[in-house]
């Protein structure tokens, strides 16, 4: 495992916040286990160690956000494990650049914190991500190896239905090619009862 300090990096239009590399799963599927970084410049996305809000911050001087369309909070680890830093960097970015923030998130924040934390999000997120990957809870458990256990599955819908009153836009992923499409039927379906929007997200390998 190659350690280093990408804090930001581009993903398509996009610029991604690197937060963390701590996380409450062990996800079958995650690129992590097998590659030590997904950018073009092989940058590694482990991390030498939890980077400041001010490192964060001053990060971006180092960028021309007017290249981006959006900032997303996603590295190698769950980002809601640094809340408070993502509301604050947060904060900033959207007084500074003006830019829609995203988070990209496994959905079990409630349960890292303890809390609903979901209305802390009002006012800042734009979009939240949630990886849904399966629309059964037994199979979820298998996959997602969650260290929260068989709650993982409802506490993750929960943090999704909580979410629609803050943040505007509301996600639930699968990733194409992982379901059968009676599956992804059943998915539409949760997402539907939910109130959020369904997503097929491409296979990336």
């Amino acid at each position: 495992m190659k350690k280093g300090m990408t804090i930001l990096y581009k993903v398509h239009n996009n610029l991604y916040v690197n937060l963390t590399n701590r996380c409450p799963c062990a996800c079958t599927f995650c690129l992590r286990q097998n590659m030590d970084t997904v950018t073009h410049d092989d940058k590694t996305l482990w991390l030498e160690h939890e980077p400041t809000v001010e490192e964060v911050k001053a990060e971006f001087a180092n960028f021309d956000m007017s290249q981006y369309e959006e900032v997303v909070f996603c590295g190698y680890g769950e980002p809601t494990e640094r809340l408070d830093a993502i509301l604050e960097i947060a904060k900033f970015v959207k007084e500074n650049y003006r830019k829609p923030i995203r988070i990209n998130t496994n959905g079990l924040a409630n349960l890292i914190w303890k809390r609903d934390v979901t209305p802390e999000l009002k006012g800042l997120v734009d979009t939240i991500s949630i990886s849904l990957n399966t629309p059964n809870a037994d199979r979820y458990h298998e996959l997602v190896r969650s260290k929260f256990g068989d709650q993982s599955f409802d506490a993750m819908l929960s943090f999704a239905k909580e979410a629609t009153q803050y943040v505007p836009h509301v996600v639930l992923t699968t990733v194409d090619t992982t379901l059968t499409k009676e599956e992804e039927a059943q998915c539409r379906k949760i997402c539907e009862d939910l109130g959020v929007t369904y997503r097929i997200r491409p296979w990336e390998d």
